[in-house]
């Protein structure tokens, strides 16, 4: 990816980009890295991570809010 890190930890820490820290690490999930080829190969073009991050908080919510497992 052509970006700067701290452009990148400052998406994760606003939850921007999906990763997970592992105790000093941060570490992307490969379903999410997944997802994100999956919609630029359908889509042809650009994906916009922010959105698929909106959705994931979202999802997470509603799960919340009714139980149900999170993605």
């Amino acid at each position: 990816m052509r970006i700067d890190p701290s452009t990148l930890y400052r998406a994760i820490r606003d939850d921007a980009f999906p990763a997970v820290r592992v105790r000093t690490r941060y570490v992307v999930p490969a379903r999410a890295v997944e997802e994100m080829v999956e919609r630029a190969v359908n889509s042809g073009g650009v994906v916009d991570v922010a959105g698929l991050a909106a959705e994931r908080r979202t999802a997470r919510e509603v799960a919340r809010v009714t139980g149900g497992a999170s993605w």
